[in-house]
């Protein structure tokens, strides 16, 4: 789990080495187009490599019956679908900071923020909703014991992340 934890940062890295150049240069909208691409497609291996490894982590940790693992895997993979739709959100306003870094104005920035913070709200009330859902399909121990996992990992990605985008106020 941890090698794919520790890769996460190059997100960030390919984002903010690759997209700002592009602009910079005025490399053709072509050129662009394929670069885009080509991060989206890293992107999105990295990030099923991640989630593949958050479910074996999941498995390897949260000690399910058959009968339970039987009722939890698929809401599971309800719950991890309706987060990489958050996940999707988040990468875009990443890809948007990218873009933007280095002209950002104030209004952009506050913008940026405001629109992370609303995110990390739908996260909070995704987990609210499912916390009933799981536990229908298991004790009170391992549902709580299941959303521990998934916000330390959350927050070990989230982590990763801050680190490796710049703050706004150094794009001068």
């Amino acid at each position: 789990m941890t090698n794919a934890l520790f890769v996460t940062p190059v997100l960030a890295g390919i984002l903010f080495l690759q997209l700002p150049a592009l602009h910079s240069q005025g490399a053709p909208p072509s050129d662009n187009k394929n670069v885009q691409a080509s991060i989206d497609k890293d992107v999105s291996l990295l990030r099923q490599d991640v989630q593949s490894q958050k479910k074996q982590l999941i498995a390897s940790n949260l000690q399910l019956t058959d009968t339970e693992a039987t009722k939890f895997w698929p809401v599971y993979d309800q719950y991890t679908a309706e987060l990489t739709k958050i996940g999707d959100q988040k990468y875009a306003l990443i890809k948007e900071y990218a873009d933007g870094y280095g002209n950002l104005t104030d209004g952009q920035a506050l913008s940026l923020i405001n629109r992370s913070l609303a995110l990390d709200e739908q996260i909070v009330q995704l987990r609210s909703k499912y916390v009933p859902i799981v536990n229908k399909v298991l004790p009170g121990a391992k549902t709580a014991t299941f959303f521990q996992m998934d916000r330390r990992v959350s927050a070990l990605i989230d982590l990763q992340l801050a680190a490796a985008i710049p703050f706004v106020q150094d794009q001068n």
